[in-house]
């Protein structure tokens, strides 16, 4: 839009195209010489801007506009002064920052020394240098602000990949660590059990039995770390909430995070799970069911009877319906909530639909890795 916008200053050149000043050919060249300083132009900043160009494709171009406009402005009159403008947006578009401060007042005071040596033509100076000036400037700024926008959105997918490394090598360290020994001894034990059957199948019994309680464990330990990997996390869930949100068209207002401090300490991991699984189901009531434009997430720690909590409240402005019946996503939040002796409340309120769920801050008796029903 910024880059179109200055389109309206051809209406001087054009107007003066169709109306009587010139003979047929001249308008015919004119009107080539147009078209071709446009599309230069439109290539230019276009192009340029997204994916630079060489710079030696860069400077012919330049040098091929701004001998257009002069060409241009000596043939066809003063009015055609007004080709400098697109001169100097391309230069503030296509040059870097100390290199196209100079060639913008450069090609500025070209245009001002081709009007003061034409007849006519200071009324259209007078109202040229500004735009030339400000539009070159303008589009300096812009172009930079494109550039750190793709070098942000680079360096962010480079962050997301070495996450996803790091995420990798640990998940190659763990399970080397839990399945590496217990493989090489139940090897082991096969091994030595084989050897042992014909001859003394007692001791192939026992070694047979070592296997069997090696196994049980190495597979206690993998449901454990995967209980642990699959275990969601209110950071991570206020994250995912953010980006569902903005993704639905719903202004959102999302802490960074849990608060930093709680008043029972450390949030226990069962607590977490349960607040991060509602926060999960209450956004996704908000961008499916509720039809809301804006969406209020606040994480407050409370000390109540039963001790310190740590209170999640999801509020929206939409129709989302009665706060009961429960569906089968709020009669699961229910039960998680209560295995870590946590409450589940939602009710209309005076904006829409409120959603709070309260869990103790400090270790509960649930055990650890229990399904309690899906929060889908």
């Amino acid at each position: 839009m910024w880059i179109l916008i200055w389109l309206t200053f051809l209406g001087a050149p054009l107007s003066d195209l169709l109306g009587p000043h010139h003979t047929t050919w001249a308008d015919a060249l004119g009107g080539v010489g147009l078209l071709v300083f446009v599309a230069a132009y439109l290539l230019m900043v276009f192009r340029h801007t997204s994916k630079p160009f060489r710079p030696r494709r860069v400077c012919t171009t330049l040098v091929l506009l701004c001998a257009l406009a002069v060409l241009l402005c000596l043939t066809m009159g003063p009015t055609w002064l007004v080709l400098f403008v697109y001169v100097s947006v391309t230069a503030g578009a296509a040059l870097p920052g100390p290199i196209a401060w100079v060639t913008i007042v450069a090609v500025t005071g070209l245009m001002a020394l081709l009007g003061l040596h034409q007849d006519d033509a200071t009324d259209f100076l007078t109202g040229l240098v500004i735009p030339a000036l400000l539009g070159g400037f303008a589009m300096s700024g812009i172009r930079q602000l494109i550039r750190t926008s793709v070098d942000l959105r680079q360096a962010r997918a480079t962050v997301a990949e070495l996450a996803a490394n790091e995420e990798r090598l640990r998940l190659a360290r763990d399970l080397h660590d839990l399945l590496g020994h217990s493989l090489s001894l139940i090897t082991l034990k096969s091994e030595l059990a084989g050897r042992m059957l014909p001859g003394r199948p007692d001791r192939a019994a026992e070694q047979v039995a070592d296997i069997e309680r090696v196994s049980r464990q190495a597979l206690k330990d993998v449901r454990e770390a995967v209980t642990g990997y699959r275990r969601p996390t209110l950071p991570g869930e206020l994250a995912g909430a953010r980006t569902a949100l903005a993704a639905a068209g719903v202004a959102a207002d999302v802490p960074a995070g849990p608060p930093a401090a709680l008043s029972g300490g450390r949030l226990a991991e069962e607590s977490e799970a349960a607040l991060a699984w509602s926060l999960r189901e209450a956004v996704t009531n908000v961008v499916r069911h509720s039809g809301a434009r804006r969406c209020v997430i606040a994480l407050t720690p409370r000390q109540t009877l039963k001790g310190p909590v740590l209170e999640l409240t999801v509020e929206d402005d939409g129709s989302g319906g009665a706060a009961t019946p429960y569906g089968n996503g709020l009669t699961g939040l229910g039960e998680r909530l209560a295995a870590v002796d946590g409450t589940l409340e939602t009710r209309t309120s005076r904006k829409g639909f409120l959603l709070v769920a309260r869990a103790p801050t400090g270790a509960t008796g649930a055990p650890d890795g229990q399904d309690l029903g899906s929060g889908a």
